[in-house]
């Protein structure tokens, strides 16, 4: 046996003020030995009582260690009891949880007797430290339970439990000790054990020893071993009984203690605590007897349910973890799937679009290359005819009212082009108009203001443009302010810049020939006829809707290589009656850097190269249109691409990617909400049945089931197990 000082405020208490004052006296003792021990060597003390001391020794057969207590006080001793002490160790001694019994000297003096020697200490000694894991702490509860169920069991209470009194062997296995305040089952005297750990009916000096007493003190056990502090200490506590003046007022004070404090609740917060582990010691440390645990059988029970509980969550949690494992596992593998097959789907539908949209843009680069030459070639029958240039060599440089027969000559041909193109429904041209060789404007014919043809427009007329693009051909921006003085008219045909009107605010573009004289050698004249290139959009819209071959949605659209600039769209006609654009916008419509990467390969192909699929098609094209009407230009659009002749444009077909992929994403939302759905579901289904397991694992009655036999059916868990109360067959 080993022992070691109690903590100050654990005293166990004294029965009287005498036993008081003679524990004072034998701790001014000499240490040394009582007596000799026939078979043992004394060595030294390790524990000090109140009726006497415990020693170290060895035994000399076996060289084992023992301790022995000396009851070396005899004044005021009860020998009775103390004799009753050895009898119960007798009795209690098959148990291991129980500090075993080896000897006994009742005739010697001073009587003594021998015991095991536990050289791993105190759960005092242990305690010192702080408290313990929660896991050794029921390992301990649970073996002393045991330890007391035997006790109990054989009409014997402990009455002191604290850490003092319990013992660790080399295993660290919780040995129960000192049975000096126990008592019988059928005693009536009281027993006084130690402050804080004592139930507060047992704080009386005429208390009925009750097996409620030690399940309080195994439950204060408990609390101090997770907290490291036992129930309701505190400094105000500790003052309170200093404070008191008799035993009997100490014992008073403890017991409003008890009774008065609110319930502890540090060992809620301990570090791994959990709800039943609370409970226990909550209804072990019940003010009330009546409220308390019965015995340490109930607290014995209550510890192993525990541990079944704990047993089964990890079978539980694997069942609860194990479908949402297979449903963790197997969600990415159908999202993945369900991405690809969405994924796959939406590029074959963009293929597919963008296919059509290559088809549909080379016909409109073909139908507008084809509307410009056919444009030019009637320019050219008419800078090419002799009797024509003959009257513009003759008349181009004389004074206006003198230009009669170039004009008449002039506004015969412009009205029979703009009837032949009013009855093939073709939008008519913005203007016509002739300049000399020096750049002067002589004859205009405006297709937008109704007019007396002998009274062309004057406001241009005999004014020099030899700055503009459809004169020099050189593709510049040139300003009149700045213009060279090198500048002399093209040698052929040719498409000007485009170039934004001030009168209807949309962009024209100019398509000029060369007027040779009759000798092919010098250029007396520029023939020009202007064109709004939206116009070239719409006759081609126009062409399509008449053939039946509906756009689906399309939006065409032409963009000038040379600034990358937006020069046509399909909007725009429909905003000329209602909100038209006005110059500063324009300035807006330009494509991306990015972009502009993109098609700078297409334009710079050699003539009769096919363009490859990453050069003519884009599926995440944004319309520059986004800047003025995010609302319905916003957003990625599938398109194609294909260049206009030598024109330096770009014609663009494009249409919404969510419109093209409106099939695909409805599939898709169809898939999520089934795969949500269905994952609902078996989260249900699982949560369900592990709730019925859950309550037919402990016992608990289903209100659509009647448990037992009462009703005269079988219980659920019975029938669950294959058997049936009466019927012994499996």
């Amino acid at each position: 046996m080993h022992t070691s000082p109690p903590p100050d405020v654990a005293e166990t208490l004294p029965q009287d003020e005498a036993e008081r004052g003679r524990a004072r006296e034998l701790s001014r003792e000499a240490d040394q030995p009582p007596a000799e021990v026939p078979g043992f060597r004394v060595q030294k003390k390790i524990g000090e009582g109140r009726f006497g001391s415990v020693w170290l020794a060895r035994e000399h057969n076996t060289g084992k260690q023992v301790a022995i207590k000396f009851y070396a006080q005899r004044r005021g001793v009860d020998w009775s009891l103390l004799g009753r002490e050895v009898e119960k160790l007798a009795v209690l001694y098959t148990s291991r949880n129980i500090v075993g019994l080896l000897h006994v000297g009742w005739d010697h003096d001073p009587p003594y007797y021998v015991m095991e020697y536990l050289a791993s200490g105190s759960l005092a000694d242990r305690l010192v430290g702080g408290p313990l894991p929660v896991a050794e702490a029921v390992r301990i509860a649970t073996r002393l339970s045991q330890a007391l169920v035997h006790a109990h069991g054989s009409g014997i209470l402990h009455c002191d439990l604290k850490p003092a009194n319990v013992l660790l062997d080399q295993d660290g296995e919780p040995r129960l000790c000192d049975f000096g305040q126990s008592r019988l089952a059928d005693e009536r005297s009281g027993a006084l054990g130690t402050l804080f750990y004592m139930a507060p009916e047992q704080a009386d000096l005429k208390g009925i020893p009750d097996a409620r007493w030690d399940v309080y003190g195994l439950g204060a056990l408990l609390y101090h071993m997770v907290t490291g502090t036992p129930p309701y200490r505190s400094p105000e506590a500790e003052e309170k009984l200093h404070a008191a003046g008799s035993l009997e007022d100490q014992l008073t004070a403890y017991r409003k203690i008890v009774t008065q404090s609110p319930r502890p609740t540090l060992h809620r917060r301990a570090p791994g605590i959990d709800a039943p582990l609370i409970d226990i010691i909550d209804k072990c440390l019940a003010p009330s007897a009546s409220r308390r645990l019965p015995n340490a059988q109930a607290v014995l029970d209550r510890l192993a349910d525990r541990e079944r509980q704990r047993s089964r969550r990890p079978l539980m949690l694997l069942g609860l973890v194990l479908p949402l494992l297979l449903a963790l596992f197997i969600t990415p593998l159908a999202t993945n799937a369900m991405h690809d097959a969405v994924s796959t789907a939406r590029f074959n539908l963009a293929q597919r679009a963008l296919e059509s949209d290559v088809l549909t843009v080379n016909l409109l680069s073909s139908s507008l290359q084809r509307e410009l030459v056919d444009r030019r070639e009637q320019l050219l029958q008419i800078a090419e005819d002799e009797a024509f240039r003959t009257v513009v060599a003759q008349y181009a440089r004389k004074p206006r009212e003198d230009r009669g027969e170039l004009m008449d000559l002039l506004n015969a041909k412009y009205d029979r082009i703009q009837q032949r193109r009013e009855e093939l429904v073709r939008s008519p041209d913005a203007s016509w108009f002739l300049m000399d060789a020096t750049g002067y404007q002589r004859w205009h014919r405006d297709g937008e203001v109704s007019q007396d043809p002998q009274q062309p427009m004057s406001k241009t007329v005999d004014q020099n443009f030899a700055f503009r693009d459809y004169f020099h051909g050189r593709n510049e921006a040139i300003f009149e302010t700045n213009a060279p003085t090198d500048l002399a008219p093209i040698r052929a045909p040719h498409v000007s810049r485009t170039y934004l009107s001030t009168s209807s605010g949309r962009f024209r573009v100019a398509i000029s020939v060369p007027i040779w004289d009759l000798a092919e050698e010098h250029v007396i004249g520029v023939l020009a006829r202007s064109i709004y290139v939206s116009d070239l959009l719409m006759d081609y819209e126009r062409s399509v809707v008449s053939q039946g071959n509906d756009s689906v949605g399309r939006v065409l659209a032409l963009i000038d290589s040379r600034d990358w600039k937006l020069i046509a769209h399909s909007d725009w006609q429909q905003r000329a009656d209602t909100a038209p654009l006005v110059p500063d916008e324009f300035e807006k419509l330009r494509l991306s850097p990015e972009m502009i990467d993109r098609l700078q390969g297409l334009i710079d192909l050699p003539e009769g190269t096919p363009a490859t699929s990453d050069q003519d098609r884009m599926s995440n094209y944004t319309d520059p249109m986004r800047e003025i009407d995010p609302d319905q230009f916003g957003g990625l659009w599938l398109a194609a691409f294909s260049p206009v002749g030598e024109t330096g444009w770009v014609a663009v077909v494009q249409e919404r990617r969510a419109a093209a992929f409106a099939a695909v994403d409805e599939l898709r939302t169809r898939m999520v909400w089934f795969g949500i759905t269905a994952i609902a579901i078996v989260v249900l289904l699982v949560a369900g049945c592990w709730w019925l397991i859950i309550r037919i694992v402990n016992n608990r009655p289903l209100f659509w089931w009647p448990m037992g036999s009462a009703s005269g059916m079988p219980s659920l868990t019975s029938t669950l197990s294959g058997t049936t109360r009466g019927n012994d067959r499996v």
